[in-house]
């Protein structure tokens, strides 16, 4: 086809069986130079999805569909490459550039994340062992008055122990618990068991203080054993190491109460004021995040969960409080610095 010919665009409702065999050979010829790829770049995309802009690594499909530009349908038929990410075109090297035509035919890349199968997500308030974070977690009421449960955040270690990360109203009860107390997976309010589920012992908490200024909220539990833990978050993976939080950054995290759940973070070096039993606690620069799909991005119960980058598993936030709307975390910097810990 022509370059004369390509620019009479064909239209989706107009498009006849001799305009699709062309769509369709050119869509085939788009798949066996840019899709068919070797095992090992399957594994490594599975690993660290939408990495890099290469197509190896970037491209999931091929098909035949409208072309969008701008968010707009055209109503032009193209050759749809569908890509974990849709990277801005100045940060796409020339060699990782998908070709604007097939065949002098359109072509459209349209965003369409990673594809998994369809699955039942883990139940995060059963029994894991080795427990994984992500699940539930939770003290013993000293005087019995109430069960509660959180969420295990991390594994991090320090001179060469495993510990449990999560917020002090999680592990340390808001500073009422003392050290050695402890804690259960899964959590007493969710069936945990005194008797045989206790999997770690409070450490040592970062204090909340009603009457300054607070940076985190944070504790840690050393591990009955290590191989009692694994580090890899339900769902979602290990994490690959920390980031600094940054306003429109895609993350995403695993919660007791309300699992996987998407979000973006809309503000940082954000001073909040948090209701505690305690009462109002103040907290200076920390993280805000709004979840996808107008769905919260966390609700009660998913206090200590670990938010990571989208796309890199860089942790980048400790969740411990939240509206009906909006999540607040605190900077995993600031919490890894407090408790002087390394994450696992």
């Amino acid at each position: 086809m022509s370059a004369k010919q390509a620019a009479r665009p064909v239209s989706i409702f107009e498009a006849s069986a001799t305009h699709f065999k062309k769509f369709r050979a050119a869509k085939r010829k788009a798949v066996s130079q840019y899709l068919v790829r070797k095992p090992q770049f399957s594994a490594l995309a599975a690993l660290n999805p939408a990495a890099s802009p290469s197509p190896e690594l970037n491209l999931v499909g091929l098909g035949i569909g409208e072309k969008i530009s701008n968010g707009i349908s055209t109503g032009i038929l193209a050759v749809k490459f569908l890509v974990r990410v849709k990277y801005p075109d100045d940060a796409i090297p020339d060699a990782d550039r998908l070709p604007g035509t097939i065949d002098g035919l359109p072509v459209d890349v349209e965003q369409v994340g990673t594809f998994r199968r369809f699955a039942g997500m883990p139940n995060p308030r059963k029994r894991f062992r080795p427990a994984r974070p992500g699940c539930s977690i939770g003290f013993e009421d000293p005087e019995g008055q109430f069960k509660m449960a959180g969420t295990f955040g991390a594994v991090v270690t320090k001179g060469g122990k495993t510990y449990v990360l999560s917020n002090n109203h999680v592990l340390a009860d808001e500073n009422n618990l003392p050290i050695g107390s402890p804690i259960f997976q899964p959590g007493l309010l969710d069936g945990g068991k005194t008797s045989k589920d206790r999997i770690a012992s409070l450490s040592k908490f970062i204090a909340l203080d009603p009457s300054a200024t607070n940076d985190v909220d944070c504790a840690i539990a050393e591990a009955s054993s290590a191989s009692v833990l694994s580090k890899d978050i339900l769902f979602i993976g290990a994490p690959s190491g920390t980031a600094q939080a940054e306003i429109d950054m895609q993350v995403h995290k695993f919660g007791r109460t309300t699992g996987y759940r998407a979000g973006r973070i809309t503000s940082v070096e954000t001073d909040v004021t948090v209701g505690y039993e305690m009462g109002d606690v103040q907290f200076n620069d920390q993280i805000l995040i709004v979840g996808h799909n107008a769905q919260p991005f966390s609700a009660a119960g998913d206090s200590g969960s670990l938010i990571v980058e989208r796309g890199t598993s860089r942790a980048v936030g400790l969740l411990f409080a939240g509206s009906s709307s909006h999540t607040i975390a605190n900077h995993i910097g600031n919490v890894l610095q407090a408790l002087g810990v390394t994450l696992a």
